[in-house]
């Protein structure tokens, strides 16, 4: 059975892809449309080693989203820091953090019961 392609998955693709492309790691989606107290169908979460590149990953990921697909995020909360910078589309929220911070708040442990995919830098 092909699995189904959708708007979303398509979206999902292209973040995957604009990380990848400006070297984020340990990159994951959590899948999280089985869950009740989900406020989105995934999560992307990934790490920058600096406030640089972390902007990087923001500028990367809004820049092919718009370009491929047209898009513009909903919302974006700490641009400026650039410890933790999370972009909202609505049906995927990314989360691009620094390593310290990342483990500090500890999202992938707080959503234990979403799937988990991990991708390659």
């Amino acid at each position: 059975m092909a699995k189904k392609i959708d708007a979303t998955n398509i979206l999902l693709e292209n973040i995957i892809d604009a990380i990848q492309e400006v070297k984020g790691q340990d990159i994951i989606s959590l899948d999280l449309r089985k869950l009740d107290s989900a406020i989105c169908k995934y999560f992307v979460i990934c790490t920058g080693t600096s406030n640089t590149q972390v902007k990087a990953i923001e500028g990367s990921i809004k820049k092919l989203i718009s370009k491929n697909l047209g898009e513009k995020p909903f919302h974006i909360e700490g641009g400026n820091i650039g410890e933790w910078i999370l972009i909202d589309y609505s049906d995927i929220i990314v989360h691009v953090f620094q390593e310290k911070t990342r483990t500090f708040y500890n999202i992938e442990d707080f959503w234990g019961d979403a799937e988990f995919k991990t991708y390659k830098n």
